[in-house]
């Protein structure tokens, strides 16, 4: 194997982190900060470190889905700061907002540019310590009692510490009958492809599989590309993400309440929704006032409850909790309106070929008689996966045949304690981490900028004062930390 310089210096003072996208390369330039005698190394593919999956594929009408005020991480200069020196790119987001840009939904391609931005600023070169950016693909641990990991052109970085920050896995394959037909041309596996929508007719029928926040994007995306033809979502529920709404307050209440049962606490949530309408406040101050505790609720609920709520609850909450944009929901009410799009609840219940389309037949939710349509292409919107035994990634592959990790058994991610991974038996690794998504397990909702802030800062911190393998801390009280995250979540 060919050696790596950039992390071959002193590998115990080097700490790997295998992604460049948001909690990458926050924590990077949080413990290079810190502690300015490590060598950290960030190993990422793209070309611009520093934006991820988030804020890298997507165009100018993909919104934040928070305002501006929650996308702050603590770096210098702020968001909010750095925004204000650009008015010719919030101009829509600030008329809609009332002038005020704390409150402003701005396009998600900024906060990629202002990531890597402070990357750039920070990125050394050929100094033996501060950030460091390798292109490439990490493909494997390294074994044999080392610790790094080999990237997919040979190279090797040793390291004291490996930081898993994958963020966002690839969309999964859907399930059901007929899986042959996901082989063919006319099936779109990933809509973040460059050529997703290559050779796609504007005005063919589409078939947009999901009706979550992913449908949301890949709609909006296909009319700004001048799609005229009709597109259907589907999903098993047809629920859509809710939009935000400004205003109104309502006081934290599941504090009180953690070890209640799923069903116990959708009874509560709804009395409060209730209650607060009656007084007023809109639903999604109640979200906001539950959000903060729902990690503590989740690592006290057993794993029989966790698999109820999956099942039963999930979709529900996420409609709710995962809002669009005030201008995004208009858009989307738009093509509504006019029939462009339309919605359905219901299940695939096969494929077959016509030529150059696909006859899809849908089993309607709540029974009737299988439906026909026509779809010149099926895009998967099912959003990201989670369940690492259904995805090839050489580099999870490795550490789990190394007995390095271990997957929960729910499909969502590594078994942590509190960013220490756990391996195959249980102990907890004194030098692998994780970040981000991967830590669903442990966390349940680990998606947005100040969950992933907090995340970061307390492995940050336990770096910080010690040894670069830091001792982990008790599960509850990492969850606990969210606790004090505030409202507008």
């Amino acid at each position: 194997m060919r050696a790596d310089r950039t992390g071959q210096a002193e590998p115990q003072r080097t700490v790997a982190v295998v992604g460049g996208g948001l909690s990458g390369t926050v924590f990077a330039l949080k413990l290079g900060r810190a502690r300015p005698d490590l060598r950290i190394v960030i190993v990422d593919e793209p070309r611009r470190a520093g934006r991820g999956l988030a804020y890298g594929a997507c165009s100018p009408m993909h919104l934040l889905n928070v305002p501006v005020n929650r996308m702050e991480t603590g770096l210098e200069p702020r968001f909010i700061d750095w925004l204000a020196e650009r008015p010719e790119a919030t101009g829509e987001a600030l008329a809609e907002s009332g002038g005020d840009l704390a409150s402003a939904f701005v396009p998600r391609a900024l906060f990629g540019d202002y990531l890597e931005a402070r990357l750039a600023e920070a990125r050394a070169t050929d100094q033996p310590t501060g950030v460091h950016v390798v292109r490439g693909r990490a493909v494997a641990a390294l074994g044999d009692g080392r610790r790094g990991i080999r990237l997919e052109d040979g190279r090797t970085i040793e390291a004291a510490s490996v930081v898993l920050a994958i963020g966002n896995l690839p969309p999964g394959r859907p399930g059901g009958v007929d899986a042959w037909f996901y082989d063919t041309p006319l099936f779109t596996p990933d809509p973040w492809a460059a050529d997703a929508f290559d050779g796609l007719d504007p005005a063919a029928p589409v078939l947009l599989v999901g009706t979550g926040l992913t449908m949301v994007d890949v709609a909006l995306k296909l009319a700004d590309l001048g799609h005229t033809g009709p597109m259907l979502a589907v999903s098993r529920r047809g629920l859509v993400a809710r939009a935000h709404r400004a205003g109104g307050a309502w006081p934290p209440f599941l504090n009180a309440h953690l070890g209640e049962a799923p069903l116990a606490l959708l009874r509560r949530i709804r009395a409060e929704v209730r209650a607060a309408e009656a007084a007023g406040a809109p639903w999604q101050r109640v979200f906001d006032a539950a959000r903060p505790a729902v990690a503590a609720v989740w690592s006290r609920w057993s794993p029989a409850q966790r698999r109820q709520f999956l099942r039963h609850l999930r979709a529900r909450w996420d409609v709710h909790r995962h809002r669009t944009a005030p201008r995004i929901d208009a858009a989307l009410r738009s093509l509504l309106d006019r029939g462009q799009l339309q919605i359905k609840a219901a299940r695939l219940a096969g494929f077959a070929l016509a030529g150059d389309r696909a006859r899809v037949r849908l089993r309607p939710r709540g029974g009737g008689g299988e439906q026909t349509v026509e779809a010149a292409r099926v895009v998967n919107c099912t959003g990201p996966a989670s369940a690492l035994d259904q995805l090839a990634l050489p580099l999870i592959d490795s550490l789990r045949a190394q007995g390095l990790i271990k997957p929960d058994g729910l499909g969502l991610g590594l078994e942590t304690n509190d960013c220490a991974v756990l391996e195959a038996g249980g102990a907890v690794s004194s030098w692998l981490y994780a970040l981000g998504p991967l830590t669903r397990p442990a966390w349940w909702e680990i998606t947005a900028t100040p969950e992933i802030v907090v995340q970061v800062d307390r492995l940050v911190g336990r770096m910080r004062d010690e040894a670069v393998a830091a001792a982990p801390g008790g599960g509850r009280d990492a969850a606990a930390a969210f606790l004090d995250l505030g409202a507008g979540i």
